[in-house]
């Protein structure tokens, strides 16, 4: 810049010194002089940029997106920044945990930068800076927590780191939004002994899981069976009053036929001729019961006075007469 103004300055003066410069001379002095003024004194700034102009060395202001003016070889454009959302890789450290195990751990952080004039001259590197404090924040927050821990406790961690940086920023002009643990990474000793603690674990549940099942299938037998003992003694009670009501049903059945047959019978011995049939009756009976005798078994069993057929008959039709006259009374 300032030797394009001595270049002008030094044109001024020839042109002064020499009286013999033609007009076509000076109007390319001049068409030199408007050219060098606009490339010096206007500046597009893109969209969400911020360029910082310094006037003699000293912070003039901060130019907006779009079309600016600035006063040649007097005003520059010192820092450049740009306003969007910058993710920013933090490289893998090794913290040590509260339970003094090494702990391997790397991030990701995202920032933006919101005041450009305190991101230029609040820190000579602000990028250096919030990835060294993000850095030794994150080993202050592993070593306050053991080992399994660490694993649980990622939101937490995150939370912690950007509350740290989101403050310390404020004086370096930009704003953490986020941060966020990639990795962590034990020793191999560790990842191992890890492994076999996930295996007995699962082994465990495994375990639990069997004898559960094996349980549930027991209490589903005994279940069962005693389900089926109630039904089969429900079975057995319900056949066995069914049993009953049947045998007294025959028994009344048996009983109601029983009494209407001798109604049946006394009626017709109360009528004229009937203790005659009776009689009749009686001895024929008589006569095949005893004729039959040996046909049920071998052994053959002879009443005492089986030749007095006519003393048997005598017996059963004074039996029959009591019965007409017990008859006729109580129709009486």
């Amino acid at each position: 810049m300032f030797w394009k103004l001595a270049a002008v300055v030094a044109a001024a003066i020839i042109a002064s010194i020499v009286p013999a410069l033609s007009a076509y001379w000076f109007w390319i002095l001049v068409i030199g002089v408007v050219v060098a003024f606009v490339v010096e004194g206007v500046r597009i700034v893109p969209q969400q940029s911020a360029w910082v102009v310094e006037r003699l060395g000293r912070f003039q202001g901060t130019l907006e997106p779009g079309l600016n003016l600035i006063i040649p070889f007097l005003d520059r454009v010192a820092y450049v920044h740009s306003l969007k959302e910058v993710p920013l890789d933090v490289p893998e450290q090794v913290c040590i945990t509260k339970d003094n195990t090494q702990l391997g751990v790397d991030g990701i952080l995202y920032y933006q930068v919101t005041d450009p004039r305190l991101a230029s001259y609040g820190s000579s590197n602000y990028i250096a800076a919030i990835s060294q404090l993000a850095q030794t924040t994150l080993r202050s927050e592993i070593g306050k927590m053991e080992l399994d821990k660490t694993f649980e406790s990622r939101d937490e961690i995150n939370r912690q780191i950007v509350a740290s940086l989101d403050e310390a920023g404020r004086n370096w002009g930009i704003k953490v939004l986020r941060y966020e643990i990639k990795s962590l990474t034990p020793p191999e000793a560790i990842l191992r002994s890890m492994q076999q603690q996930i295996t007995a674990e699962r082994e465990k549940r495994a375990l639990i899981a069997k004898s559960e099942g094996e349980r549930q299938q027991e209490i589903n037998v005994a279940d069962g069976e005693k389900q089926a003992a109630v039904l089969r003694s429900e079975g057995e009670k319900q056949a066995a009053i069914n049993k009953a009501q049947g045998d007294a049903t025959a028994i009344r059945v048996i009983a109601e036929a029983t009494a209407a047959g001798v109604r049946a019978v006394a009626e017709a011995i109360g009528d004229k001729g009937g203790l005659e049939a009776a009689n009749l009756k009686v001895a024929q009976q008589y006569i095949d019961a005893f004729a039959n005798l040996a046909k049920a078994s071998n052994t053959l069993i002879v009443p005492t006075s089986a030749s007095d057929v006519a003393g048997f008959l005598a017996t059963a039709m004074t039996v029959l007469d009591k019965t007409r006259q017990a008859q006729a009374a109580a129709k009486a």
